[in-house]
């Protein structure tokens, strides 16, 4: 095996390791947000966010390939951007609390 390829390789080895860290790291992120919206006592009402992005994780089933876990952190992302704003929205804190 040329030099080449194998530094190829474990550059394709390394960014995937590292979009899987990212992706870990944003699925534990969305958990810990989830807890502090039932410990808040605010009702969680848009649970399907949560499972949702949780199972495009998860499951094989997604856009890109899953060495490559871009599309998996995009929607864990949004999931915590979403669930993020309910609980800045149901604690006052949040534009839409204020009013």
């Amino acid at each position: 095996m040329s030099t080449e390829v194998t530094v190829l390789l474990m550059a394709a080895g390394v960014l995937a390791a590292a979009t899987l860290a990212v992706a870990v790291a944003l699925l534990v992120r969305l958990v810990r947000a989830r807890r502090r919206l039932r410990r808040a006592g605010l009702p969680v009402e848009r649970q399907w966010v949560f499972w949702g992005a949780v199972a495009y994780l998860v499951l094989p089933a997604d856009l890109l390939p899953d060495p490559v876990f871009l599309d998996d952190i995009g929607v864990l992302a949004l999931a915590l951007r979403s669930m993020r704003k309910e609980l800045t929205a149901g604690s006052g804190l949040g534009s839409r609390g204020a009013q």
